[in-house]
């Protein structure tokens, strides 16, 4: 086989094949294999008619087209393989040029391919993150909250306040006609929680027990989603939580700690822990900012143009792709068609950009991925869908996205390199040590790899008192968990 590339632009090739007949007999004696068992010739049982015989009764043609779309995609991954110059982005546009029956078939592939990027010196990027501070307030709000872990509801007898815990009884109708979905009764609510109903805050406000106040909603959901509702709410009971004095005691019975001073400087210090996590991730934002600002990238216009249509599908999908609907929304967003489609397109590009910079980088670096690396991003992907590892790992296979997964555990190393290779200043200009966050130099990233996996991440900061607790309060209220 003979094989040559021509450039048709900086991220499109052209590859053109020529494949000796010779070299097709194990794709000849596969067609025939093939067509004999789907055919039926009088005197053979099926899948033993001789070639001779199928060429006669069904032609030469029937057997060349078998043939062809067989060994095609077979010779392009040959000829992508043995060209050092051609690394393939999605499927190539495969056109058959000649078949001289006998000689010899050529044909030709353009593909889109990874650009060459040169990358700018990574010890001269410099980023600024933000000041480790871990204020008064914030311990406050820290102790406040663990305080709450171990509060006591006591019924109160006088009307509902912001913070006060009630119990409601709620019902709706649109037109006089009753919401069965909106209807319940015994229902547990914190005041000012929000999230279950426009209005009920107000409405709730000021009743007293045996009470009720109705008031005008639109429903969201539902078959009467977007309709305005007449909502009657009825307050069976006002409680309010009472917070354990913040001392030594409260101290021994929240935490491991024996005085108050021991568990605040605890807290403290869980702070600021949570703080240089921010800081961690504020630098591989900011560094990733700064090389992708920093590097020249021709863009491949097909995979620009699948990653516009996979988010375009993406969000119009939670509309049952009716695109009335989205414009509807989009309307009600303030934003028309035309902008919502030119943002989407500007967010694919740089989404590309990204991806090709950090594989040109992860070349560079000649990082590579571990088989526990990659165990433990899948672990970590199944619990956030909520699956067994193993179910993950067979949807992930039976969609061809395991490359994937691998794909983006090799880009976060190499971010990670560029972040430990970058100057890291602080506020003030002076420089921040971030090496014992980052993981061991010749392992896997201890930073989590998005924003808000790093937010989740840092829920040590609003979880630490379940770190610190270790007794069970009487008639703690669920709503009040840190």
């Amino acid at each position: 086989m003979k094989s040559t590339v021509e450039h048709l632009s900086p991220t499109r090739v052209r590859i053109n094949v020529e494949v000796p007949f010779d070299e097709l007999k194990p794709d000849f004696d596969r067609a025939y294999k093939k067509i004999a068992k789907q055919v039926r010739i009088p005197g053979f049982r099926p899948g033993k008619a001789p070639a001779r015989i199928l060429e006669a009764r069904l032609g030469r043609g029937v057997v060349l087209d078998e043939v062809v779309n067989e060994a095609i995609p077979a010779k392009y991954s040959e000829a992508v393989t043995a060209s050092d110059e051609v690394r393939p982005l999605g499927r190539p546009d495969i056109e058959v040029t000649e078949i001289a029956d006998g000689e010899k078939l050529a044909f030709t592939a353009e593909v889109d391919v990874r650009p060459e990027i040169t990358l700018p010196d990574l010890d001269g990027l410099t980023v600024s993150v933000e000041d480790v501070e871990v204020t008064d307030e914030q311990v406050d709000e820290q102790l406040e909250q663990l305080r709450g872990r171990f509060g006591t509801l006591t019924g109160v007898d006088r009307p509902a306040a912001q913070d006060d815990f009630v119990q409601i009884d709620l019902s709706a109708s649109v037109d006089g006609t009753p919401v069965e979905e909106a209807t319940t009764t015994g229902f547990s609510y914190q005041v000012g929680q929000g999230g279950l109903i426009e209005g009920i805050d107000e409405a709730i406000t000021g009743l007293s027990e045996g009470e009720s106040r109705t008031f005008t909603s639109k429903l969201v959901a539902g078959e009467y989603a977007d309709k305005d509702a007449e909502v009657t709410v009825k307050v069976t009971a006002v409680k309010e939580r009472q917070l354990p004095d913040a001392d030594d005691e409260f101290a021994q019975l929240a935490s491991e700690f024996d005085t108050l001073d021991e568990l605040v400087a605890d807290l403290r210090e869980r702070l600021g822990r949570v703080r240089r996590m921010e800081q961690v991730t504020q630098a591989r934002d900011r560094v990733l900012d700064a090389l992708v600002e920093a590097t020249e990238v021709p863009l491949p216009e097909s995979v620009v143009t699948a990653e516009v249509d996979s988010r375009l599908h993406d969000a119009v999908h939670s509309f049952d792709h009716d695109e009335e609907k989205f414009g509807q929304f989009l309307e009600a967003q303030g934003k028309s068609r035309e902008e919502f489609d030119a943002e989407t397109r500007a967010e694919a590009e740089r989404s590309v950009k990204t991806r090709l910079v950090l594989d040109a980088l992860a070349d560079a670096e000649q990082v590579s991925v571990n088989d526990q690396e990659l165990t433990e991003r899948i672990v970590y992907q199944a619990q956030q869908y909520g699956m067994a590892p193993e179910e993950f790992v067979q949807r992930i296979q039976q969609a061809g996205q395991l490359g994937a997964i691998y794909s983006d555990v090799r880009r976060s190393k190499a971010l990670i390199t560029a972040v430990r290779a970058a100057t890291v200043t602080d506020a003030a200009g002076e420089p921040v040590d971030l090496s014992d966050l980052l993981g061991p130099e010749d392992g896997a990233a201890e930073v989590a790899e998005t924003p808000d996996e790093t937010a989740e991440a840092a829920g040590e900061a609003t979880e630490v008192a379940d770190e610190a607790g270790t007794g069970d309060a009487a008639d703690k209220p669920a709503s009040s968990t840190a």
